[in-house]
């Protein structure tokens, strides 16, 4: 697929703005109170109180991902970090509606909910990501929500990770299949640091078990010696494969060479951008009008390409470069791109110009249980003279780790959570 110059201009957000009419008490709804959701709420009550917010979710509770997968096997980590979105949104001074989104009429703009409509003048959606269970022929609502109920590898809502880590305990020995989603995917180094320490708690409990990892994407360099070496006599690492069929009564997963049968599993299938963008038309479509599985949003601003009153932000944003194709769908990028959502927001409503801005990421993986050491991941963003977006990675080998991954949690809470 190729695109022009322009048509990546556009999708950056470089091409002049058009601001709206009016410039005191605008109505700015968020749909999805996850890291991007939060911090474009908590920016907003700072750059602009007299904008009228209303973050939805169809949850109580927010719960994070960070530092989970040390918490799954009772590795230094403390419990996930969940709040009362009321409680939240009371601190901050602005109002939360718990509900599920029915539809958008952005030509009204309005928000249809199960509780009522909400207008809008600014609309925010991040609404995170589905799995896509039908590409593994799995497309019955009921033979879904038992495989979640049974084998979900919790990588859609932080709030199943009590229920993985409660069968993981009930473990006792076995092959535990775990399968990595097709790229790009939520938190890419987060199946990698998961399988290490899950391969780590078989191996100190010894327990009779062998961890089964299906990855159909290349491996992280990271982690590749620990995985295949250290913890080989736990692990069966099948790569470039990639699951067709998966058969819960049987407990059997099909691959394009073999069926394998698990006693345990951790199933992650493909992941797009949830169901609420794909009722919008907010998909983006590639030259022969196929869908990407993606939002279809601006690089740079995260305007949707179809309006310009409504932003994208978190891990449903689609492609942003051909050079890299999407930004890393974790947490810290979600978080950067509601602050600048925000301070774009609150810029237009005062007729001022807002300078353009790039998320950037910071990560800290554990890389080696014992020895303990991590690996911090940081991720920039620049633009070319041409106006591609171009990405820079550095990892940094951490020996000696100090909590430097429990600051950084405590750091992005303090931006959005706790005022």
């Amino acid at each position: 697929m190729k695109a022009t110059r322009r048509q990546f201009l556009i999708a950056a957000g470089l091409l002049p703005l058009v601001r709206p009419l009016r410039a005191a008490g605008e109505r700015v709804v968020i749909v999805g109170g996850g890291w991007g959701g939060l911090s474009a709420a908590s920016h907003l009550r700072r750059l602009a109180p007299e904008i009228d917010v209303t973050l939805v979710d169809r949850q109580t509770a927010f719960a994070s991902f960070a530092l989970s997968n040390r918490w799954l096997v009772d590795h230094g980590a403390s419990n996930i970090e969940t709040r009362d979105y009321a409680a939240v949104a009371a601190n901050w001074g602005y109002r939360f509606v718990q509900a599920s989104v029915d539809s958008i009429d952005r030509a009204q703009r309005t928000v249809t909910t199960s509780t009522g409509r909400l207008p809008y003048d600014w609309l925010i959606l991040a609404p995170g990501i589905r799995e896509n269970y039908a590409a593994w022929q799995v497309d019955d609502p009921k033979a879904v929500a038992d495989l979640r109920q049974r084998h979900s590898g919790a990588m859609l809502n932080a709030a199943e990770l009590p229920a993985l880590k409660k069968r993981l305990a009930g473990f006792k020995g076995g092959d535990m299949l775990m399968t990595i989603p097709p790229a790009p995917y939520r938190c890419p180094p987060a199946p990698y640091e998961r399988a290490m320490l899950i391969a780590w708690w078989l191996k100190t409990q010894k327990i009779p078990g062998k961890l089964v990892i299906i990855d159909p994407n290349p491996m992280m360099p990271a982690f590749r010696s620990i995985l295949l070496d250290r913890f080989k006599a736990q692990i069966t690492y099948l790569d470039h494969a990639s699951v067709r069929q998966v058969d819960a009564a049987r407990k059997t997963v099909t691959t394009d060479t073999d069926d394998i049968r698990f006693d345990e599993a951790l199933i992650c299938p493909p992941q797009e951008a949830a169901d609420l963008l794909w009722q919008a038309g907010l998909i983006r479509r590639d030259d022969g009008g196929n869908a990407t599985g993606w939002a279809d949003q601006g690089g740079l601003g995260f305007r949707s390409v179809a309006d310009e009153r409504v932003f994208i932000i978190g891990d449903a944003a689609g492609l942003v470069s051909p050079l890299f194709g999407h930004y890393p769908k974790t947490g810290h990028v979600a978080n950067r791109m509601g602050a600048i959502v925000a301070r774009q927001i609150a810029a237009s409503v005062s007729g001022k110009t807002f300078p353009a801005l790039l998320p950037e990421s910071v990560c800290h993986v554990v890389s080696s249980v014992e020895p303990l050491e991590y690996t911090r991941i940081d991720t920039s963003y620049r633009q070319r003279g041409d106006g591609f977006l171009m990405q820079q990675v550095k990892q940094t080998r951490e020996p000696n780790p100090a909590g430097e991954d429990v600051a950084w949690a405590e750091a992005m809470y303090r931006d959005f959570l706790r005022p």
